[in-house]
């Protein structure tokens, strides 16, 4: 009888008690109508046979009960080595199935051509996890929103450190706002320990990510419930690019130098001020900055403060009578 998840639960809820009858009572007659043929616990009984739970007795009139420890390890062993070996030919076949993963993001037509679309968060979070796992050489990331959140962090870590033990580069791009977040900080401290490069970055940029510069994954314009697959050399490349030209003037998130500090503040600073210059509404200047709404104002209150002013109208015009326009490389307060 082969033991599967039904035995298993017969065992459970009328096996047992049986059983328990049988060592209580010193055994049951071999013509109880409970356990022959067409009985209600025939089937439990019959389980409690075929694992040697009780023997017959040598006159073949009753049924006694067998100790359990002589039994277990006959039934437990075997299905403990099952499992192992189907654990170690699953792993088996999943590198298997790798290598072909690998020649199939390769081709063009991996995803139905140089370019194809993709729905829900969760396919895109399985294909980009399945794309990530791939990675031979490079992984490039660029996130302008933060809060990814702590599970989204967690799984973050276990892939690019096992892609940076594959001898992988991996180089992600954040906002300066991303140095508030604890999460975020505990997970760069992690995946840069292990060999990855994390910078920010002041101005804002959208989120994208490139593998092997050989396929790069960008949001839709519909939103982050969609996403782009992009698979042409030529705006691959052309991505890459842009990846780069940010990535140099980034600042590197491990430094906590009083300078870097001082002119990250800076740059956030300048940044604040061209929003507001360009007339931008709160919750526009917040996503460009990659802050919250709530911080955005601690921004512009800390500008009125610096100025001297009352008003939002009052701080512009006193901005624009000093020629500020937020582009500036000098210090807080230098330009008149």
């Amino acid at each position: 009888m082969p033991l599967g998840q039904h035995e298993r639960g017969v065992f459970e809820e009328h096996a047992t008690p049986l059983y328990e009858e049988i060592v209580t009572s010193g055994g049951v007659s071999a013509a109880d109508e409970r356990i022959v043929k067409g009985g209600e616990l025939h089937e439990a009984f019959g389980i409690l046979v075929e694992l040697g739970l009780v023997v017959k007795s040598e006159d073949g009139a009753h049924w006694r009960a067998v100790d359990p420890a002589a039994v277990q390890a006959q039934v437990v062993a075997p299905l403990g080595q099952q499992g192992a070996e189907l654990i170690a030919e699953s792993a088996h076949w999943a590198q298997a199935f790798s290598s072909l993963s690998q020649a199939w993001r390769r081709s063009p037509s991996a995803v139905g051509g140089p370019f194809a679309e993709i729905r829900g968060t969760a396919t895109i979070g399985t294909f980009l996890t399945s794309l990530v796992g791939d990675a031979q050489e490079e992984v490039l990331t660029a996130q302008p929103q933060y809060r990814r959140g702590i599970k989204q962090l967690n799984e973050s870590v276990a892939h690019e450190i096992a892609a940076l033990k594959r001898g992988c580069k991996i180089r992600t791009l954040y906002q300066h706002a991303a140095r508030r977040g604890a999460d975020t900080r505990k997970y760069v401290a992690t995946v840069t320990a292990a060999g990855a490069e994390v910078r920010t970055l002041d101005e804002f940029f959208n989120r994208l990510i490139v593998v092997d510069r050989r396929t790069a994954i960008i949001p839709s314009h519909e939103g982050l419930d969609a996403a782009m697959v992009i698979s042409d050399p030529s705006l691959v490349g052309y991505l890459v690019d842009m990846f780069e030209r940010h990535w140099e003037r980034a600042r590197p998130f491990t430094s906590s130098e009083t300078s870097l500090m001082r002119d990250i503040a800076t740059e956030q600073r300048a940044m604040t001020i061209r929003m507001l210059l360009e007339g931008r509404a709160d919750p526009a200047g917040a996503k460009r900055l990659g802050v919250s709404p709530r911080t955005y104002a601690g921004y512009v209150a800390d500008l009125k403060n610096e100025f001297e002013v009352e008003t939002r109208f009052q701080l512009g015009y006193e901005m624009g009578k000093r020629g500020i326009s937020g582009r500036e490389t000098d210090e807080p307060g230098a330009a008149t």
